[in-house]
């Protein structure tokens, strides 16, 4: 490995030896790359005391840093935590491999048989910041579909990261896939970003995990096609047709199950004609819960809210506040909506199909929900065992990125002889 500090050269040298083991990783074996993940799994539970002791330096980097609540809580790696980490490798390893699935085929009156087949991508770049366990969710599902991965985790989860790294590739040696399919970039020096963004020769397709600071930077600057989402402006409307039993179940787990993670509800939105029963019973239960509540002028009548301002409308939180107006209408809320949202994941609480289906129909966001909780959004709860994050582009993937996701592909053409006339 080259020096460190020569960070140019550093980066050359993982993404050619990325680009190689992506050679190697397209052709292995659905069996093969199976294994390789449940010895991982298997090494990450056996070394969880190793985990937990790395996750600690890096509990401590965090608090000097200032980091707030929520991100602590992201930072977090606990025996449940490290479980739940064991659980997802093992269920991407359980799925359908994607690689060499047949999507479709046909035959053409000249003679030729078509068929359109899932292909790896080649190398992907992961760039995250303080969730550890995205390297195992992120080595696992690249390791599924046949690519190499370059990971570069954030300067808080740098040791936790290398402790679970160091289990991925335990995994693929342990059957005979070259480590290099998994690198962990070894430094915390920011210009191995900068680099990444421009390894056009190397690196196939960049994913950012994290805030809107690096995933607007990755955006901006990239010069590798980018999945990702910029922010989870997450909205909840209660329709004048909302249950409320459900409406109070899914608002409280939207809003307070875990505050920091992207499918969490920043904004509600309330019909006029439940404002008062729904509604107000939902806003005292969030302030009970210790939400912050910022209310239009109409919400703001409820004893314990605060006045929102403008810049609440479309904001970001990962906090335990929540931003609340009053509509007149599943028109206004879908404009509202429209104009405020990051295509990320919204939701609507009715009984009524009919407007459920006009919003289904009118929103465009990578993830429409009807009563339930927004804190669904997640490929593990997709049944895709993990994700390597979300994507709100319209081009290629959308919504939880998963094994299927990383994949392109290719057309096998078939003739007997067959010309072209």
């Amino acid at each position: 490995m080259k020096d460190l500090e020569n960070i140019p050269a550093l980066m050359a040298e993982i993404g050619k030896r990325a680009r190689a083991a992506s050679a190697e990783l397209a052709v292995a074996t659905a069996e093969v790359k199976r294994s390789a993940l449940e010895a991982a799994a298997d090494a990450v539970w056996a070394r969880r005391a190793e985990i937990i002791e790395a996750n600690a330096k890096d509990l401590e980097f965090g608090r000097d840093k200032g980091l707030s609540d929520a991100m602590m809580d992201r930072l977090l790696l606990n025996e449940e935590r490290i479980q739940g980490i064991c659980d997802g490798l093992r269920a991407v390893a359980a799925q359908d491999d994607p690689v060499g699935e047949v999507l479709a085929e046909w035959d053409m009156d000249s003679g030729l048989h078509i068929r359109r087949v899932r292909t790896p991508l080649g190398v992907i770049g992961v760039i995250y910041e303080s969730r550890p366990n995205v390297t195992a969710d992120a080595g696992a599902l690249c390791l599924k579909s046949g690519n190499a991965v370059i990971l570069r985790g954030g300067s808080e989860s740098f040791h936790s990261s290398g402790a679970i790294h160091a289990c991925l590739v335990e995994g693929l040696t342990s059957v005979g896939l070259p480590a290099d399919a998994v690198q962990l970039v070894p430094t915390r020096d920011r210009a191995a970003v900068s680099e990444m963004l421009r390894m056009i020769d190397y690196i196939d397709v960049i994913v950012p995990r994290g805030g809107k600071g690096l995933v607007g930077l990755v955006q901006r600057e990239a010069r590798v096609p980018v999945f990702a989402h910029l922010e989870g402006i997450v909205h909840i409307y209660i329709d004048k047709a909302a249950d409320p039993e459900k409406a109070l179940r899914v608002v409280m787990n939207a809003k307070t199950r875990r505050t920091g993670i992207c499918g969490a509800a920043e904004c509600l939105l309330i019909h006029k004609d439940v404002v008062d029963t729904i509604g107000q019973g939902i806003i005292r239960a969030l302030i009970d819960a210790g939400v912050e509540v910022r209310a239009d002028a109409t919400l703001q009548a409820i004893q314990g809210t605060q006045a929102a301002s403008e810049s609440d409308w479309g904001c970001e939180y990962l906090d335990k506040i929540i931003a609340a107006r009053m509509v007149d209408d599943i028109g206004a809320a879908i404009d509202h909506i429209r104009t405020h949202h990051s295509q990320h994941t919204d939701c609507i609480i009715t009984e009524d199909d009919a407007a459920a289906d006009q919003f289904f129909t009118r929103l465009d966001s990578a993830i429409l929900m009807r009563n339930a909780s927004t804190q669904f959004a997640d490929g593990g709860e997709f049944g895709m065992g993990a994700e390597i994050g979300i994507a709100t582009g319209k081009m290629h993937a959308r919504g939880p990125v998963g094994a299927a996701q990383l994949t392109s592909f290719k057309y096998l053409v078939e003739g007997d002889g067959a010309v072209r006339g």
